[in-house]
């Protein structure tokens, strides 16, 4: 009993430790915590924002394509909407797309790049030779032909053949980390006592790693949002429902917001959302880096 006590007061101090460590991380650069703010409040809009607002959004004839006021911070689009309101509601698609493309590409990386790297030999040599073929494959043209056969009508399905197309880079960065890792003593020590591979990639391997999958997730989560916002404001796909690729679409091609003051509004709005969601996710990627980084932490 005694003993059960004491290894439960030590892992509670190890807990209180860690995250004591990462406030002193965050004080150090007030912004990294405007990062996190953002992130959340990016979180609460995909999941909860459109239910603040009548769907489908309303119409006003006498408000078409007006400048920023009042009572329209960001001006209307070509139909009298609300921009904000627009934005917000487009948010859940996109960013539900862009995370199920960095699940896919974090989960189908890692899972190649750590077993081929532990493994080397033949496996190794194969799982390559196929990361190679996929990243010689230029993923904009590849989605433009099955944009003539796929319409994409879900995020889960847009997420999905992104996540297939952006796997190879995590995969050849996540074998190189386990290139370094196998040679480590406790990796040794795991290998002399017998233990299974599926043991020591699972429990031994991937929490060493743990930190590095993260951020490369973070980081696929703008990729996503990326490829998905470049094929919409191409139009080259359909769109049932409100995107922010759409919307510049519409903004620069049907309301000439590149020439067109009043309509600057229009294009602005998704702008900024891209541009916040990438802010945020490189200030917390940088929290990050140094929360995990014995060396960042020290100096």
């Amino acid at each position: 009993m005694s003993v059960l006590l004491e290894s439960s007061s030590t892992s509670a101090a190890m807990r209180r430790n860690f995250w004591s460590g990462v406030w002193r991380v965050m004080r150090r650069k007030p912004s990294r915590l405007v990062g996190v703010v953002l992130m959340a409040g990016f979180v609460f809009m995909g999941a909860f924002g459109p239910m603040f607002y009548p769907d489908p959004l309303p119409r006003d004839p006498n408000q078409i394509t007006r400048p920023p006021s009042w009572e329209h911070w960001l001006g209307t689009d070509d139909q009298g909407r609300d921009v904000i309101a627009l934005v917000v509601t487009g948010s859940r698609y996109v960013l539900l797309a862009a995370l199920v493309t960095a699940v896919i590409t974090v989960v189908l990386g890692t899972a190649i790049g750590l077993f081929s790297g532990f493994k080397r030999g033949r496996w190794d040599t194969v799982l390559m030779r196929l990361t190679d073929m996929k990243l010689t494959i230029p993923g904009l043209p590849l989605l433009l032909v099955l944009s003539t056969v796929w319409k994409f009508s879900s995020a889960v399905q847009m997420g999905l053949v992104l996540g297939l197309l952006s796997w190879g880079g995590v995969a050849r960065a996540v074998r190189s980390q386990t290139l370094s890792l196998r040679e480590r003593g406790f990796i040794e020590a795991a290998r002399g006592l017998g233990l299974s591979t599926t043991h020591i990639v699972g429990k031994e391997l991937l929490p060493s790693m743990a930190p590095y999958i993260a951020m490369n997730m973070l980081i696929a989560i703008t990729g996503g949002v990326y490829s998905q916002v470049g094929l919409f404001f191409l139009g080259v796909l359909p769109y049932e429902s409100n995107n922010w690729g759409q919307m510049l679409n519409t903004a620069v091609f049907r309301s000439g917001a590149l020439t067109v003051p009043s309509a600057l509004g229009f294009l602005l709005g998704p702008l900024l959302a891209i541009l916040l969601l990438t802010l945020a996710i490189v200030l917390v990627v940088d929290a990050m880096d140094e929360i995990f980084n014995p060396r960042l932490r020290e100096e």
